[in-house]
């Protein structure tokens, strides 16, 4: 596809103090530690930049440049694409300098199919050739959000799809890239979307969380979102951020290229794709939070029914009786690598509730990438995967004894407290070995499990040998946050999931980031720089942590639950400093001493934007808090986030008090039919018990 050139006034791209640093600067080639004699010794070289060299044209020129042109546009739009305006000849006579670098236009729009389908996964496989160092380009989509029924496993039920496929389009771009999606609704039920792990710099109104910084997009109605790529690259995702809505099918990947990725990867690949996992339901969300928010039913999540992997799993109708069912379709997913090359696999987990563990029989690999932070690679044979997270391996196919394995995707399901008699708790793909000239064959491998017992406990992979590339010393901690995760049953035998006393309620109708710029209530002018924000909302529903300018913050999450929580910030990274599972996190008055005497925790350590905190354990993490803007803090086990785990933090509030809210933001919360799809009130259930 060929962009096509427009011009576009928008200021440059501004960098956060906390933005990953890619400038591309030239320094001596890395190279693996060599401690481990099967660590791979190629490396790709430094991708080169091309420098448009200056050329005066003549008006021949200029003409035969514009037919091209023109061909190139038609062809365009014979690709399915709708291209932006083309430079009248003025432009194209201006000067050479504004030329090279006016950003251009690219415009994403698919056909909606009659009936609702599942995407091709091939587009999931990205293109190695990607111009990962060209100049800032707009990238359009178009999406339409619709119901429907569909059967990603052989079993019908009613999702939520964009554009009538699940899952959703792929959204791939450089960094410095503008991103514009424009949504339309079409369901029954308001919805958003979140760009997960997107740092939203200067944009936090297009976070997409319902209740924070925005209302629902209601049936029958539209919104844009656009915002700037800034100082980030690596494997994302986005989804629904009303209620439980990613489970019921709107969700898919993102993918961001640094100019210098190559490099920075330190591991050469020759193939680059997309692996989503998620569990799956065949109720939808809806029902399972009815279910799971009644009373007497703490620690009870709903247990899923199945896996997928990119969107398809395979079961026998025979195993759903009186389900609507069709499985002359699914079949098992295969991932075709050609043999003798080096693959990278970009794992994403977009499920609500599982963990799952993923190997490839008799092949080690490498770890490259942890949520969007390129690492040194280490070797591992097993990942494990908490929601939310991603990850990069890189495998290389040189195995001698078959030409396909299984790629095994397990839950960890020793950490559900039910059990679901229907649910195959392993799906697998087949992996094949691929070469010239050779019929594939759809035949099940009989490759060998790797010889360890399997994971029995829900908790992060073991991090502790992964460091970034782009190495960082975290700076001198400004303040100390202590936080306490926990479920409490209240009121009508309610169990609902708390930070420091307080469980969230969403106000959907006047979103917090609305309400706090609509207070007349000074609260950027007090001494502390962290407090907690209880003049402009009620600690019982909303615990908000509010700073005053850039601060550095320890913050030690204590979970007082049994069960594992994967905790999200928004808008940030952060620096995983202490884990321990017994016992109780540091004070603000041992932190010092601790990080003296063990000097190694603040050598470079991992960044990342989920980490798990396991039942009964504890975490220290350190974030630079200098994004502005209303950031959620949640528990991505979507079913305790929607029983109220989340917080959030308001960000240099000095600053976001200078905002105002654009009116389309403002409109969207008076549109009919904007509170539909939200989570059940408590209400409906007092004096039930």
């Amino acid at each position: 596809m060929h962009p096509v050139s427009t011009p576009d006034k928008s200021p440059p791209s501004a960098m956060s103090p906390n933005d990953e640093d890619s400038d591309g600067h030239e320094e001596e080639q890395p190279f693996l530690r060599t401690d481990n004699p099967d660590q791979p010794a190629e490396f790709r070289p430094r991708w080169q930049r091309l420098i448009p060299s200056k050329l005066f044209l003549s008006r021949v020129a200029i003409f035969a440049i514009l037919a091209v042109a023109t061909v190139l546009a038609l062809g365009v739009v014979a690709l399915g694409l709708r291209p932006g305006k083309v430079q009248d000849k003025d432009e194209h006579e201006s000067s050479h300098v504004e030329q090279d670098h006016a950003p251009q236009l690219i415009q994403y729009k698919e056909e909606l199919p009659a009936t609702p389908r599942l995407r091709d996964d091939s587009e999931y496989l990205l293109n190695t050739t990607w111009a990962s160092g060209a100049p800032p380009t707009t990238r359009e989509y178009f999406w339409t959000i619709v119901d429907g029924d569909l059967n990603p496993d052989g079993i019908y039920r009613p999702m939520m799809l964009i554009n009538n496929q699940f899952p959703g389009p792929l959204v791939e771009c450089n960094e410095g890239d503008r991103i514009i999606v424009h949504v339309e609704n079409r369901a029954v039920n308001a919805t958003s979307i979140h760009f997960h792990g997107l740092f939203q710099n200067g944009t936090n109104n297009m976070d997409g969380t319902v209740g924070i910084t925005q209302c629902a997009i209601a049936p029958n109605s539209n919104f844009t979102y656009t915002f700037d790529i800034k100082g980030q690259s690596g494997t994302y995702w986005y989804h629904a951020h009303q209620s439980a809505q990613a489970s019921d099918g709107l969700l898919g990947p993102v993918v961001i290229h640094a100019a210098d990725e190559r490099t920075m990867q330190e591991v050469s690949y020759d193939t680059d794709r997309i692996v989503m996992i998620q569990d799956h339901y065949h109720n939808t969300t809806a029902e399972l939070l009815m279910d799971y928010l009644k009373p007497d039913m703490e620690n009870d999540e709903p247990v899923p029914d199945n896996a997928l992997i990119n969107g398809r799993g395979r079961r026998k109708c025979e195993d759903f009786p009186g389900w609507r069912c069709d499985d002359s379709n699914p079949q098992i997913p295969f991932l075709d690598l050609e043999k003798g090359k080096r693959h990278r696999v970009r794992f994403i987990n977009v499920g609500a509730f599982a963990e799952f563990q993923i190997q490839f029989d008799e092949h080690p690999f490498y770890i490259t990438e942890v949520d969007g932070v390129d690492v040194h690679p280490e070797p591992f044979h097993r990942l494990n995967i908490m929601p939310a997270q991603r990850y990069s391996v890189i495998l290389e196919t040189n195995a001698t004894t078959a030409e396909s394995y299984w790629m095994r995707a397990r839950m960890v399901t020793h950490c559900f407290t039910t059990e679901n008699d229907r649910l195959e708790s392993e799906i697998r793909a087949i992996m094949r070995y691929s070469s010239p000239n050779t019929q594939l064959s759809e035949a099940e491998p009989a490759s060998k499990d790797w010889p360890e017992v399997i994971e029995v406990v829900c908790r992060d992979l073991n991090t502790s040998l992964l460091h970034p590339v782009h190495s960082m010393t975290p700076p001198a901690a400004d303040d100390f946050l202590a936080l306490r995760a926990n479920f409490m049953i209240g009121a009508w035998a309610l169990a609902r999931g708390f930070f420091n006393g307080s469980t969230w309620h969403a106000n959907t109708t006047y979103p917090s980031l609305h309400r706090f710029l609509d207070s007349e209530a000074n609260v950027t002018s007090i001494e502390s720089s962290l407090i907690t924000n209880e003049v402009d909302f009620e600690r019982e529903d909303e615990y908000v942590i509010q700073t005053t300018g850039i601060r550095t913050v320890d913050i030690s999450i204590n979970n007082f639950d049994d069960g594992s929580h994967p905790f999200h910030l928004h808008g940030h990274k952060f620096f995983i400093l202490l884990q321990g599972t017994s016992g109780y996190p540091p004070t603000a008055e041992q932190m010092p001493a601790i990080l003296e005497e063990n000097k190694a925790l603040l050598d470079n350590p991992l960044r990342r934007d989920t980490i798990t905190v396991e039942g009964y354990a504890w975490a220290v993490i350190r974030v630079v808090l200098d994004n502005p803007g209303m950031w959620a803090f949640h528990c991505h086990n979507t079913w305790h986030a929607e029983s109220g785990m989340l917080m959030q933090f308001m960000v240099r509030s000095e600053v976001v008090k200078e905002w105002e809210v654009d009116p389309e933001q403002r409109e969207l919360c008076r549109r009919k039919g904007v509170e539909t799809g939200q989570r059940p009130p408590d209400s409906i259930w007092f004096g039930s018990f």
